[in-house]
């Protein structure tokens, strides 16, 4: 059983607020990718003028369902996550936030995920970043977890979200560049075909160190490249003014 504290952090956006746990919390990534997503940095983005259904594969605390809710407030988001400490909060958040006629959260593994075949229009995942197998285990089991793939890699993900994805529905992702060459070819292999890149450097000049990829189930190859993203100011003091925008 998980007896950590835990805490309650306004996330900046709707006045919503996210409950979360002292092993892992979330970070620029998932606001970047609900950005990305609602189309805040340039790419196609989910239709915010029509009622959506979108997934999060891998939804932790609820935290990009929250944002969505702000950025896109048609949408309806059903969050998946296999860890029940971790569903529990996002639940609990829904309930302070008062987004249960928005927003649901279920236990469930991607790579065992039945029943929802051609349901959602789009689909938002920021899964682990690193392969099975990789790096030393965190001491802290929750950060190991969202961070490594244990149970199911980015293949998995990638056929979870085609087979739960309508005709022609958007997957939004981020990742690390490292990781490109497996993303490309395990979403051509699911018929996701990459549309959209967008590189995330942490300051101008600098490495890019993630990378937003939008992804159309059985579309044909075109893939843009948008400009690229700084998270901070040359200095390193403080957020561009992109980033503060994203978090309004």
């Amino acid at each position: 059983m998980d007896r950590k504290p835990e805490r309650i952090d306004e996330i900046g956006m709707g006045g919503y607020k996210v409950v979360q746990g002292d092993g892992f919390s979330y970070g620029v990534d998932a606001v970047l990718l609900a950005a990305f997503a609602s189309g805040e940095t340039g790419a196609k983005p989910i239709k915010s003028r029509l009622k959506m259904l979108v997934a999060d594969l891998g939804t932790g605390n609820g935290i990009i369902p929250f944002i969505l809710a702000h950025k896109l407030p048609l949408s309806e988001v059903v969050g998946f996550e296999k860890n029940p400490v971790s569903l529990g909060r996002a639940a609990r958040g829904c309930a302070m936030n008062k987004l249960e006629n928005r927003i649901s959260f279920v236990l469930a593994d991607i790579s065992e995920l039945e029943g929802y075949e051609n349901s959602f229009d789009a689909v938002v995942t920021n899964p682990p970043y690193f392969r099975r197998g990789s790096g030393i285990p965190n001491e802290d089991a929750s950060k190991f977890i969202a961070r490594h793939e244990t149970t199911a890699s980015i293949v998995e993900f990638a056929k979870c979200a085609s087979r739960i994805l309508k005709p022609g529905g958007d997957l939004y992702m981020i990742h690390r560049p490292s990781r490109l060459p497996d993303i490309s070819e395990a979403l051509r292999a699911a018929a996701l075909e990459p549309k959209e890149l967008q590189l995330v450097v942490p300051s101008s000049a600098e490495p890019a160190n993630l990378v937003l990829i939008h992804a159309v189930a059985g579309a044909k190859p075109d893939l843009r490249m948008l400009p690229e993203i700084a998270v901070y100011n040359p200095d390193g003091a403080d957020y561009t003014n992109l980033i503060k925008r994203i978090y309004l």
